[in-house]
């Protein structure tokens, strides 16, 4: 598989950790959704618009933040960018 990036790129993500979709869950947009225009009403929604923001937390993160992440937790941010 192939992924192109753009450098601008961000990552948005769920305000509720993903599990796989039942009959039970299939309605929580929370869980299944990064539609920011969604999550944004959920309780634990984090904006991180802050140009100071250190990227670590908010639901809505720019690549290079996500590839500092990747960086402190002991991965090779280059290698996923090969």
């Amino acid at each position: 598989m192939r992924i192109y990036l753009h450098k601008y790129a961000f990552a948005r993500f769920c305000t509720e950790e993903y599990t796989r979709p039942t009959n039970y869950n299939m309605n929580n947009l929370y869980m299944h959704l990064t539609n920011v225009a969604i999550n944004k009403w959920a309780e634990g929604y984090e904006d991180c618009e802050d140009d100071e923001d250190d990227g670590e937390s908010g639901h809505k993160r720019s690549l290079g933040a996500i590839l500092e992440i990747i960086k402190k937790e002991g991965g090779d941010p280059l290698q996923l960018m090969d």
